[in-house]
């Protein structure tokens, strides 16, 4: 037996008991006796309608056989009204009741007015009770009726309006739960809230789960998919991106190319071309073949690699799949990247074979990329030949074509032949943009015509085109002249027959500023001027335009100024760059400001801004010769900067500037000696950076502890510059107050026992260093040889029939230990030089009033 309660109202009207069946009738009960209290008058109370009406009387109905048709339209009434008064619980207990007693829910449905009923729903959802409604759906949706149809037309639009704004103040896990049970109830979710509201939503908060979860909500959308993978490149997320795609490829049963294409082009985006690559390889794992598509875009992200590139156009053709125009065009792109005129040349023979045969059809894109590698090598015959073979083809030159062209004159610094070619455009009713007024510009500027580049600018912003291109035949150059365009069609006609030409207005770009800034030489005033010009026509400077103006310091050497603008920089609102750094560096490196010059470096790196090879080619490059150990350490510092960063600097001639600082050590002890055998620089074609990185080693240690300086792996020369570099060290270090603490031990190098070659050079390697440290610099040394427990002092006495010094025996303290290798046969010894400290403080107290650093 079902009880219905019904919490009444003045808007209810309870059935009379003659209209009840038996089982309903109401059962009045005599109420107990209460005791008497004092109460305050009683007051009739008001009809209200409210949406939680107060509790006036409680009605039970026991349903235990279906009503007839007049009890049930009673009911339908009852329901409506209920459910119009926003009393949805009760609603749905009214509906539960009906259903129980074996009424035809569709039956009951059908009497209900959809309108209150749509109403109170929609009130519900005002006032935020969302789970009430849901509630609601799920009751009829268990009575197999839609819950669609709970709603007329004339709330859908309200419903859905409704909805929408719900979604906006919820939060993104109950917007799509929200959406699940609605799609569940049967409701059509697309027509309730636009999708990419929720995907917007998921992309704004980095929640590439709730995205999935969202677009998996049946009926599946892929296209959907891709918008979701796509929408999170845009905003540079490519772990949530990568997070979605893997999700997606679990989901679906078949791979889908066009969310292969959106991950990959994603990665492309974000920067990340080697996870395109990866893609790439797991799709080959699970033995899917990429199609025509994917196999563009994977190439276009790795563009910037050509092997690369040249390996995945192997690949297509060995899977069988067919490169078309597209793919070709991305291959000339690398090769224009790549600088590689040979390739790109071989592959335009290719696609013009395979358009003969029929295979292909090359459009605009082909010939323009192809120009532009021409271009950019200078070789402006061979791009004009091209455009000869895009006319013969049918396929009309663009704005873009036109431009490669004229740059190809411009880049060869053919002026005439430029603006011939932008003649012949304007013929051709091709309009022309400020990229190729600037072009033009740019030629006449790299063609040192500086006032011909201004003429043009003037003529330009005042009478258009017509005027400014009449004086092109007073300002022809030797250069412009040496070749016709083309042999084979007849001379454009001259610019006084060209009075049909419309005027063109030339709005100029930042570009074009820059470019004149360049034309101004050494005139800082005058680009100072176009730059204020510049910014009176609503054009901010870029980066380029003050890297130029600081640039131009340097022709006068002042190099303050140039500082003083790149402050001006950075007040304005542009942070420099590192091409702005390096180029006020270079200015106080050529005024020899270079105190200045090292404290620019050090800003740059304050900034976090990274100094390229010029940078450091600069700094390495703006001493002529070392004057102390400080700069010798700054220099050294830099080049190990350097080669960590990743670039090879030109060791050789910092080699030659620290060789020089070193033998400063001994230029004050009357004519320098042989420098071993008149060698100045390493062995022939041996790299100089083992030498450099042991120096550094040396020198940025300090004086911190007892020195030991290892010669193994160097040559004689180098040698000698290192230990002279440790010597130079020391005595600079005295100067400034600090005192010899211990001795110098130099390890010679590893001798074998028994080894005739290795005790040779051994053997020459310590003759030259004992030349250098007793002959040339009067220090005492300490020899330890192998198999000998004894230290043994190296006497001046030499051998009649030979040169090198007599070693006699001495008792030390100490007694060197021994260092063997794991051979038996022949013990590794470890042979080592020692200079001792009160020689070295002797050495420095002599030298320290003579000595200039």
């Amino acid at each position: 037996m079902r009880e219905l309660v019904i919490l009444g109202s003045s808007s209810i009207v309870n059935p009379p008991n003659h209209h009840l069946p038996d089982g309903h009738r109401r059962h009045h009960h005599s109420p107990k006796p209460k005791p008497k209290q004092s109460v305050a008058p009683s007051r009739p109370i008001p009809t209200v309608h409210s949406r939680s009406p107060p509790l006036l009387s409680t009605v039970r109905y026991d349903i235990t056989s279906p009503p007839d048709k007049s009890m049930l339209k009673y009911y339908s009434d009852l329901a409506a009204k209920l459910a119009a008064d926003g009393r949805l619980r009760e609603f749905s207990m009214i509906i539960e009741s009906v259903a129980a007693s074996g009424v035809d829910a569709s039956d009951f449905v059908s009497l209900l007015a959809l309108k209150p009923v749509g109403e109170g729903i929609l009130q519900n959802l005002r006032d935020g009770n969302v789970r009430s409604v849901l509630e609601v759906f799920r009751e009829v949706e268990r009575l197999g009726v839609s819950p669609a149809k709970l709603v007329d037309e004339v709330s859908v639009e309200l419903f859905q309006r409704e909805c929408g704004r719900i979604l906006k103040c919820q939060e993104l896990p109950e917007i799509v739960e929200f959406m699940e049970i609605l799609a569940g109830l049967g409701f059509s979710i697309k027509d309730i809230v636009q999708p990419m509201e929720i995907v917007k939503m998921c992309v704004d908060q980095r929640d590439p789960d709730m995205a999935v979860r969202y677009a998996s909500i049946p009926p599946y959308d892929r296209m959907l998919f891709c918008t979701i993978i796509s929408e999170f490149g845009k905003r540079k997320d490519l772990d949530s991106a990568l997070t979605a795609y893997e999700a997606f490829m679990q989901i679906l049963s078949s791979p889908n190319m066009y969310m292969c294409r959106a991950i990959v082009d994603v990665c492309g985006l974000c920067g990340e071309p080697m996870k395109s690559r990866l893609i790439y390889e797991g799709l080959l794992e699970k033995k899917i073949t990429p199609n025509i598509y994917v196999f563009n875009s994977l190439m276009n992200v790795n563009a910037h690699d050509l092997t690369y590139i040249m390996h995945i156009y192997q690949n297509m053709q060995n899977l069988g799949v067919t490169a078309d125009t597209t793919s070709h065009n991305i291959i000339l792109k690398a090769c224009c990247l790549a600088g590689r005129v040979d390739l790109a040349q071989d592959m335009y023979n290719t696609v013009k074979q395979l358009e003969l045969a029929g295979t292909l059809k090359l459009d605009v894109f082909t010939y323009c990329t192809i120009i532009k590698v021409f271009a950019d090598a200078k070789l402006w015959q061979m791009a004009l030949k091209v455009k000869e073979d895009m006319l013969a083809s049918g396929v009309t030159p663009n704005t873009y074509t036109w431009s490669s062209l004229i740059s190809a004159c411009g880049n060869a610094g053919l002026v005439e032949h430029a603006i011939q070619l932008f003649e012949e455009m304007l013929l051709s009713g091709c309009k022309p943009n400020s990229q190729c007024c600037n072009i033009l510009l740019h030629a006449c500027v790299e063609a040192r015509q500086y006032d011909r580049a201004f003429r043009l600018f003037q003529s330009w912003k005042k009478n258009g085109l017509q005027e400014a291109l009449g004086d092109r035949c007073s300002s022809q150059t030797e250069d412009d002249v040496s070749e016709p365009i083309s042999p084979k069609r007849d001379p454009l006609p001259t610019s006084n027959h060209w009075n049909f030409i419309t005027k063109f207005p030339f709005a100029p770009t930042t570009t074009t500023y820059n470019i004149l800034m360049e034309a101004c030489g050494t005139d800082y005033q005058r680009a100072k001027s176009l730059m204020n010009e510049m910014k009176e026509e609503g054009l901010p400077p870029n980066q380029i335009s003050w890297s130029i103006l600081i640039h131009m310091c340097g022709a006068s050497g002042d190099a303050e100024l140039a500082v003083q603008t790149l402050k001006d920089m950075r007040m304005a609102g542009v942070q420099p760059d590192g091409i702005a750094y390096t180029t006020a560096i270079k200015v106080c490196v050529e005024s020899r400001n270079l105190q200045l010059a090292f404290s620019l470096f050090a800003e740059m790196k304050r900034y976090l801004i990274k100094p390229d090879l010029v940078t450091y080619n600069t700094l390495l490059r703006a001493r002529t010769r070392y004057g102390s150990l400080r700069e010798v350490q700054q220099c050294l510092a830099i080049y190990q900067e350097m080669r960590k960063a990743g670039y090879n600097a030109n060791d050789y001639y910092l080699k030659q500037l620290i060789e020089e600082w070193c033998e400063g050590v001994i230029q004050h002890n009357g004519p320098r000696q042989d420098r071993s055998s008149g060698q100045t620089g390493t062995a022939t074609g041996r790299p100089h950076n083992l030498l450099l990185e042991k120096v550094a080693a040396h020198l940025q240690n300090g004086i911190s502890g007892r020195v030991a300086i290892n010669l193994q792996g160097l040559t004689k020369v180098e040698s000698r510059i290192v230990v002279l570099a440790v010597l130079r060290m020391i005595k600079e270090n005295y100067t400034l107050g600090h005192p010899v603490n211990d001795d110098i031990s130099i390890i010679l190098g590893v001798d074998e026992v028994g080894a005739a070659e290795s005790a040779k050079n051994g053997s020459e390697l310590r003759d030259t260093i004992l030349k250098l440290v007793q002959n040339d610099l009067g220090l005492q040394v300490l020899a330890s040889l192998p198999g000998s427990p004894v230290n043994m002092k190296i006497s001046q006495k030499k051998h009649p029939d030979s040169s090198s010094p007599i070693l006699e025996e001495e008792r030390v303290g100490r007694t060197n230990k021994m260092v063997s290798s794991s051979s038996t046969r022949r013990p590794v010894m470890l042979q080592r030089l020692k200079i001792t400290k009160e020689s070295l403080h002797h050495w420095v107290q002599k030298r320290a009033g003579t000595f200039s650093t």
